[in-house]
């Protein structure tokens, strides 16, 4: 299947770093999170547009594997890739770089569309599938 991908910047701010001076480990979903809002943006699929439909987008599922720490002021990549399914969610991968270009994180987030009432969408809403052919997916 077909893949889109963005990349994007983040520089470690010092409240994300624990005594040490390197980044909490929670602080990946975070950046992941980074990444998938510049990836919506770019590509006209953010929170917003989303919400615009009257859906929202939680995460059911995310993984998250540690190779190397990132430190207070790099300048970090976040590159955010969609991974495209027939099942009616969003798949993103991710993989952090730090200034080396050492791969620091990978990861993944599965999200699901629900109503503004919070109920679970089964199938694939009309706009995500616009979406879908404008991309080419």
């Amino acid at each position: 299947m077909k893949t889109l991908s963005f990349t994007s910047e983040i520089r470690v701010r010092f409240n994300e770093t624990d005594p040490l001076g390197i980044v909490w480990h929670g602080n990946y979903i975070t950046y992941f999170e980074d990444g998938r809002e510049a990836f919506g943006r770019h590509y006209g699929i953010s929170y917003l547009d989303i919400k615009k439909f009257g859906y929202a987008t939680p995460i059911v599922k995310s993984t998250c594997e540690h190779k190397l720490p990132l430190t207070y002021g790099d300048i970090a990549k976040i590159e955010c890739r969609y991974i495209d399914t027939a099942s009616a969610k969003m798949i993103f991968q991710y993989t952090i770089y730090n200034p080396n270009d050492q791969i620091v994180c990978t990861g993944e987030t599965v999200q699901v569309f629900t109503d503004e009432a919070g109920i679970l969408s089964l199938t694939i809403p009309k706009f995500f599938k616009a979406w879908k052919k404008k991309m080419g997916l």
